[in-house]
């Protein structure tokens, strides 16, 4: 006889209640311990690592959340705590943030450690930034430079570039640039005998905006000619410079060099970074235009760059089919939008190559035309059309623009017969190009391999094998999340 069985044991248990999420309050205790092991053991690492959890936390900062920080990692009695705490906007009636919501560990770090008191004072200064209280951010910022000035401690360098960075940034909020630049080259020279390379491209970048917001474009070349290079330690930072360099050529008219300098500063840049490789493709675009090539329609139908270039993709269109009146037109209706990238001088620049390229296509479809239908053509608005395209069609023939010749008695212009391409050199000069271009990312890239130290002397166990293989995934996450940040 079957024996009964009890049903309460088949019921279905309720599942366990996820465990509450950690709090504000002790995410910032968690980074201040990896500070804390960063500044003992010495390792720059863990404080770029510190820095990145903040940026990830900044949206979720409040008030209490900084205070209850500040009386956590800071001694009550301290300068420090004084001054941050009179900065923070009081809120009445509000509790401070409990951690029993997150059943964690207790938290204890060393009081006294410069890390943790700028670090402090970069976590205040981002919150205030992110409520746009710029007065108390200005004050907040003066304080921490000053105190950075008496540190001289690799382990501070990666915090002291981010309050560089948001002490530069808060002052452009106000557009107060101008204040700060003899504090900076201070600030630059003291990185330099410090030899906190690190600070050195930070400043050096923060000086070049600087200088080019005002347009200072011979200062910013004569800083950075003079100022010392090394190799980068920071991909963003090098980004950034390669970009300022770009927009300094191109003004001194060195369109090759600078060409080069804004589409490696494009390909470097993180994909998360959308507004930054959008000026480099809209500085990127015109440079192109002014040396006489026509950028590819792939360069304005990148994903989440479309509507930004599309202003640049009628101009381009314009400048490739030489119509003057286009280009006016195009150039007038963007105004606004060319004038807010600071790219409107150099689009009065093209006008000559707009008209370049008409006459380059006029040539190319008639073998004799008359220097008033030239003028016609190209929509020449002056006192005297004709002797403007007698001159455009002189100096076009003289820099090797066109192949023709101007009979001044008929008033023509003869062009010659158009020969092979592919029996001169250029096919060669192209293709020499491309492979210089694969060679040398080649050889960037030999560079950027890692090796650990001492591998072909002594064979590896399994085990350190596979610690060796976590390490190396772990060091590629922080380096893709490095990438990420900043922009």
């Amino acid at each position: 006889m079957p024996e009964d069985v009890e049903m309460n044991d088949s019921q279905p248990q309720p599942a366990a209640a996820p465990p509450p999420a950690a709090s504000t309050l002790q995410h910032l205790k968690e980074i201040a311990s990896v500070i804390e092991a960063g500044s003992l053991t010495k390792e720059v690492r863990r404080i770029s690592r510190a820095v990145r959890l903040t940026v990830a936390l900044r949206c979720r900062l409040a008030a209490r959340d900084v205070a209850a920080f500040l009386a956590f990692a800071l001694p009550h009695s301290s300068e420090a705590f004084a001054r941050l705490s009179s900065l923070l906007p009081k809120e009445d009636g509000s509790e401070m943030d409990v951690d029993s919501a997150a059943p964690a560990a207790q938290v204890s770090i060393k009081h006294g450690l410069p890390e943790i008191e700028i670090y402090c004072y970069l976590l205040v200064l981002i919150f205030l930034i992110d409520n746009k209280k710029y007065d108390e951010a200005k004050a907040c910022a003066f304080a921490s430079i000053t105190r950075l000035k008496n540190l001289n401690r690799r382990t501070v360098d990666v915090l002291a570039s981010r309050v560089y960075t948001y002490y530069s940034y808060v002052h452009e909020l106000t557009s107060s640039l101008a204040e700060i630049r003899g504090t900076l080259l201070a600030l630059h020279r003291m990185a330099t005998l410090h030899r906190d390379e690190l600070g050195q491209e930070t400043l050096l970048n923060l000086l070049l905006r600087n200088y080019l917001h005002y347009n200072l474009y011979d200062q910013a070349e004569k800083l950075r000619s003079k100022a010392p290079r090394f190799e980068a330690h920071s991909n963003q930072q090098f980004c950034r410079y390669l970009f300022y360099l770009g927009k300094i050529r191109t003004i001194q008219l060195e369109y090759t060099d600078a060409k080069e300098s804004l589409l490696q500063a494009a390909r470097k840049a993180p994909t998360t970074a959308r507004g930054f490789r959008v000026q480099c493709n809209k500085w990127a675009i015109i440079v192109r235009l002014l040396l006489g090539e026509i950028p590819e329609r792939t360069v304005f139908m990148q994903k989440g760059m479309k509507a930004a270039l599309a202003p640049y993709f009628e101009l381009t269109n314009a400048v490739r089919v030489g119509d003057l009146e286009l280009f006016r037109a195009v150039a007038e209706k963007f105004a606004s939008t060319f004038s807010a990238d600071r790219t409107r001088n150099l689009i009065v620049r093209l006008r000559h190559n707009v008209i370049r390229t008409g006459l380059r296509n006029i040539s190319i479809s008639y073998s004799r035309i008359s220097l008033a239908d030239i003028a016609k053509k190209l929509r020449l608005d002056s006192e005297n059309p004709v002797a403007d395209a007698e001159s455009i069609v002189a100096k076009a023939i003289r820099d090797g623009a066109i192949d023709a010749t101007i009979d001044h008695a008929n008033g023509w212009m003869v062009s010659k017969e158009t020969g092979d391409v592919y029996s001169t050199n250029e096919p060669q000069i192209a293709f020499n190009s491309r492979i210089a271009f694969c060679l040398n990312m080649h050889n960037e890239a030999v560079k950027a391999l890692r090796f650990p130290p001492n591998s072909h002397k002594e064979k590896e166990s399994a085990e350190k094998r596979r610690e060796r293989l976590q390490q190396e995934e772990e060091l590629a996450k922080h380096m893709a999340e490095e990438d990420d940040d900043d922009f």
